[in-house]
């Protein structure tokens, strides 16, 4: 694995917590966010991982994720792909034996990420204000162990998610997520109902369970 001392990385918190979201949810997972993003999104729910000066070596961060019984590790931002050193810590984490997920915009290209990474790439919609932002060329990338979200506010982005999903083939699974306290669940259910979509509602259980509280 090399000098995983001389390999840092910023990182805004590492913490335990249940999966809130994609095909992992509610298992028991340690996240490891990563301060920056270039993007700023509407709804952001995570703005303050935007800045800050922590800078741990790869040895440190999987000394912490070691204190947590769970095989699952979720890398997460900010935008983790906007730190060049991000691919060296999935790269160890997998070496490491550890079950792997990364959350991205897909704003930045994920072609060099580790083949046994599950990918969950959060294209960006129009209410988004970033949706200028999109790498489309990532889409062509993500396989059957990845997953591509969609952050819905609104009918106008249910639309614009519906079109990209008839432009492009995608093999990944496909989450349709409604933005917390701004689109209700049950009517976005009854959207995909009408629309016979072949995607997976998304919730967030730990906005259910514990609501914006940090390291949650």
């Amino acid at each position: 694995m090399g000098n995983l001392n001389n390999m840092t990385l910023n990182i805004t918190e590492i913490f335990y917590s249940l999966q809130g979201e994609a095909r992992e949810v509610g298992i028991p997972t340690v996240f490891v966010r990563l301060t920056g993003c270039p993007l700023r999104c509407n709804y952001c729910d995570t703005a303050y991982a935007f800045k800050g000066n922590n800078p741990l070596s790869i040895e440190q961060i999987l000394s912490e994720i070691s204190k947590y019984k769970t095989h699952y590790v979720c890398v997460t931002g900010g935008e983790p792909m906007a730190q060049s050193n991000c691919l060296g810590l999935l790269d160890t984490l997998i070496e490491s034996g550890y079950k792997v997920s990364m959350e991205t915009s897909g704003s930045i290209d994920i072609s060099q990420v580790n083949k046994n990474v599950s990918i969950v790439m959060d294209l960006k919609t129009p209410s988004s204000t970033e949706q200028h932002q999109n790498r489309y060329e990532n889409i062509a990338l993500l396989e059957n162990k990845d997953q591509l979200k969609f952050v819905i506010a609104s009918r106008l982005d249910f639309d614009w998610c519906c079109s990209i999903l008839e432009d492009h083939e995608i093999l990944s699974d496909v989450l349709f997520s409604p933005v917390y306290e701004s689109l209700k669940p049950a009517e976005l259910a009854d959207w995909i109902l009408e629309k016979q979509l072949n995607v997976r509602l998304q919730v967030q259980l730990h906005k259910i369970l514990w609501g914006d509280e940090k390291g949650k």
